[in-house]
Order: C-alpha cells, then structure tokens, then sequence
C-alpha cells in the first residue's frame, strides 16, 4: 500500500469517527502501517504533517476519562467539507480553467476540485497550465482563516503575533498577508514565507473586517517593468467589478455602466504581469484601450490555444 492510499484510509477514519482516536486506535484501524512500533511513529508524524500541509483540518483532542490521561486526532466533519456553491456545470468548468491555468507549484489543491464534482474534468481535460505560482504549507490554513474571519497566531521575526487576516496577496514571486496587528493595533504585511513554524487558527468569525477597502502588500506587480508606462482601460462586468474596485481603490475607476460594470484606468508597465491579471477573471473582464494592449492579449491566447 502506497502512502496516498493509506493517507486517504486516515483522512476517511479521521472523519466517520464520533470521538478523538488515539494513535494506538488508528494504527489498528487504518490499513498500510508499519507493525514496529517505533517505525510506525515515524510514519504516524510524516502523515499528520501531510495533512496539515493540505489544509486538511487535523485536530488534537483531550480524551475524556482516559487514565492516564490521553490525546486523541480527528477531523470535524464541518470543517472538512466544502458547502455546495451550486455550480453548474459550464461554473464548475470556469473554476477548473482557472485552477489549471495558475497553478500553485504542488499537488496540494486539487482536492477542492473533487469536492466540487470537478474530478472528471480534471482527469480527461488537456492540462492548460501557463503559470505555477510557489506553495507554502501555511497557505491553506491562512485562506481558511481569511475565509472564515478567524484571528491567526505564528512566530514572525523571531517575535510572537496575534493578527486577524484580512487578505492574500501574490505579488513579484512572494505571498503577502495583509492583517491587523494586535500589539500595534494596525494593519501591516507579513511575507508568509517568513512566518517561522506554523500558523495557529482560532475560532471562526472572531473579527469583523473594514467596511473600507483593505490595502494589499506591495505595489501591484503590473507596475513594475522598464519603460514608460502604457495606460489601459479595463471593463469588469458587474460580478466582479466590486471586488476590482476594493482591489485598485476607487480612484481606479473612469467609468460606471448601467448594467453595473464598471471602466478602471490602470498603468502598465509589466504586460506579463497584467495579462495574468486580466485572465484571472475569464471572460468577465475586457481590455478596451489602448488598441495594442488589446491585439497583444488576442494574438497571446491564440497561441496558447495553436498549441
């Protein structure tokens, strides 16, 4: 037995469990362990480190009753499972067109797409991938806690912090957490990976975020490049127009249309940086001027579709 069959068999135990299991407890139920002792404690922490660098939820339990006292390993169904957004399937195409385009530089990730439905379009669909972006394994705790607006513990500089994560940002080859700092009582940028050892969640919806547009890490990475800069006019329908507005600030934006799609004004000095850009939001978003910019996105998708 491989080590991914035998970490599938322990994520399965992990959840159909109604208490925490001990170590003990799972090396007799999940299938695949060494019979050594030793050996199997060796293989016991490399898959909970697995797990963890997943993003799977793996949590450490005091057993009630238990004498001498014991801790036990679980996994909360509730905070396993991806609630159904309810995409159909032309949605659920759009969403493994994009996870396939940029790729984080692991396997780690592809598991959201099963969860949605998406493991056959991932197994029969020619792989599209036209940029990998580096990993962390505290990525995907981070996003959780962005997601679920809970407050994060992690060593930084060699000092202990207590933030409350506001968003992720890729810019210039780096992730960026922006968050308030609870000893200074400010927002501030953290390099992930500059966090020493890993992040400690907390309990979900522990803050609120600003009802003001957060401001992301360093400039945006289009704006880095020689040269003088080009500017661009950007359409982003309504779906997606308020989330590019919070992103750019709403000086960015020249235009608002009836049907609630706004114009943003942005300048270029790095094209390949704001192509990735552009293509993040598919086809909710057009560049209309300068007519160059514009040809040079066209003649840059029909090759990557040529080939």
């Amino acid at each position: 037995m491989d080590k991914l069959e035998r970490l599938l068999n322990l994520t399965l135990t992990l959840l159909e469990t109604s208490r925490p299991l001990t170590a003990n407890e799972l090396r007799d139920r999940v299938p695949g362990y060494p019979e050594n002792l030793t050996a199997f404690r060796r293989a016991f922490e490399r898959d909970k480190e697995s797990l963890r660098e997943m993003g799977i939820p793996l949590r450490i339990e005091d057993i009630t009753h238990a004498d001498p006292p014991a801790e036990g390993y679980r996994i909360h169904p509730d905070e396993y499972y991806l609630h159904d957004p309810g995409l159909d399937p032309d949605e659920l195409a759009a969403v493994h067109l994009a996870a396939s385009a940029v790729r984080l530089d692991t396997t780690h990730g592809v598991e959201g797409l099963w969860k949605l439905g998406g493991a056959g379009l991932a197994a029969t669909t020619t792989d599209p991938t036209v940029a990998e972006l580096p990993s962390d394994p505290n990525l995907g705790p981070i996003f959780g806690a962005v997601a679920d607006r809970a407050s994060l513990q992690f060593t930084y500089n060699g000092r202990a912090r207590t933030v409350d994560p506001y968003r992720l940002d890729y810019q210039r080859g780096r992730w960026y957490l922006t968050a308030r700092d609870h000893d200074h009582d400010e927002e501030r940028n953290f390099r992930i990976d500059r966090i020493d050892g890993q992040v400690r969640p907390g309990r979900a919806h522990a803050f609120d975020r600003p009802d003001t547009p957060t401001a992301g890490g360093p400039a945006q990475p289009w704006q880095f490049g020689e040269g003088e800069s080009t500017t661009a006019l950007l359409l982003v329908d309504r779906d997606q127009a308020s989330w590019v507005r919070g992103h750019l600030g709403p000086d960015a934006v020249v235009e608002e249309r009836p049907d609630g799609a706004l114009v943003f004004s942005v300048a270029v000095n790095n094209w390949p940086a704001f192509r990735s850009f552009v293509l993040t939001f598919l086809d909710h978003a057009e560049i209309l001027e300068p007519p160059e910019l514009r040809a040079r996105l066209v003649a840059w998708l029909d090759e990557v579709a040529a080939s």
